[in-house]
Order: C-alpha cells, then structure tokens, then sequence
C-alpha cells in the first residue's frame, strides 16, 4: 500500500509519497539464508553449491535493497546493519564459488583468511550488539547469536576443537534463521495493521538516548 505525506510549501499542500519499511523484507533475507546455510553445517544436506543463490540474492541483494531504503528513509540502524550483511553474504557466496572452482585455478588458497574476515565482522558486531539491544529483545537476541555464530567460524577454522565451535555455530546459525521468521513476520503484521500483532519486546533502556 502507498503511503502518502502531506506538506506545506507556499501556502500550497503538496503530497509526497512515503518510502515503506523494508525492514521485513531484509531481516527475511538474513533468516532465509542462515536458516538454508545451516543444513550444510549441521550435515542435514551435503555441500554449499545450491546455498550459493540463497546467499546472493537474499542473504545480500535483499538485504542491500532494505539497506539502501533505509539510507533513504535516514534510518541509521537499518541502513547500517543490513548493509553490512548484505556485503556480508556477497562475500561468503563470492568464497564458496572460489572453493567450487567456479573461477577456475586460483591457486594456493588458505581458508583462515576468511576466519580472519569474519574476526573482523565479530569485532563489528559487538558494537552492533550494544546498539540492538535498545532497537528490540528479538533483535538482540539474534545479534547475540550472529556473535556466537561468527566467533565459532573463527575458532573452528584456525582449528580450535573444531567439532564443538562447528556444531555450535550451526545451531546459532539455524536459530538465527528461525527467530529471524518471526522477526520479519512481526514487523510485516505490525506494520501493515499499524499496530502490534506479534510482540518484538521493548527495549532494554541501559543506555538513554
């Protein structure tokens, strides 16, 4: 449904339109990706090949077309986070295609450099983690299982008991997937009925602003 704004310039009301939330249509995109990505690591279904689409064009492109939504709706959270991940995921898929070979011999190739990106993404995410937690409870808690997710990354890839930090990044993965369902699923019913259909829990309010 369009939305509408009216404004006043010289005595005259002009109607603008209004850019919709796309907050549901990005938070869809990271919970479809992870929840798919996750059956590979947990070994439900074998290998990346087929998580590769997924992961571009919902994991990135779906979360880079909220993020841009967002930088024009000046929604400094939105815009922010979701673009992070958006490039987040490009990046992953653009990694597993390397490893299949789509593009061919690239030579020696060390999988620690992607540990090392996601350390770096981790590191992010603790700022991103503090900020969610006065966004929504819902939220927070997925920020707190995209840390465990992407710490466990780093730790199994540099070999740190692998077993453990592999399983346990997959199950954070696959709860990232589920309650990122009813996070977008929340905000689309909200939204559309304007008012609370499905609670997202209030903030923490440890940090005013």
């Amino acid at each position: 449904m369009a939305e509408k704004q009216n404004q006043t310039i010289n005595g005259e009301v002009q109607i603008k339109p209004v850019m919709a939330d796309p907050t549901a249509l990005g938070v869809f995109g990271l919970a479809i990706v992870t929840f798919v990505a996750s059956t590979s690591k947990l070994g439900w279904l074998p290998g990346h090949t087929y998580v590769i689409p997924w992961a571009i064009f919902l994991g990135s492109l779906a979360q880079l077309t909220a993020s841009m939504v967002d930088f024009k709706k000046a929604n400094y959270y939105g815009a922010i986070v979701l673009g992070a991940f958006g490039f987040f995921w490009m990046a992953v898929a653009a990694h597993w295609a390397i490893g299949l070979g789509w593009f061919g011999d690239v030579g020696t190739a060390d999988p620690r450099h992607f540990a090392v990106a996601c350390l770096g993404y981790f590191i992010f995410c603790l700022f991103i983690t503090v900020v969610t937690f006065e966004v929504n409870k819902v939220f927070a808690i997925i920020l707190v299982l995209v840390d465990i997710l992407l710490i466990s990354l780093v730790l199994q890839i540099f070999g740190i008991n692998p077993a453990f930090f592999g399983s346990l990044g997959a199950y954070s993965e696959l709860m990232i997937g589920i309650l990122g369902f009813y996070a977008a699923g929340a905000i689309f019913m909200n939204n559309f009925f304007g008012r609370q259909i499905l609670p997202l829990g209030k903030p923490m309010g440890w940090i005013k602003r």
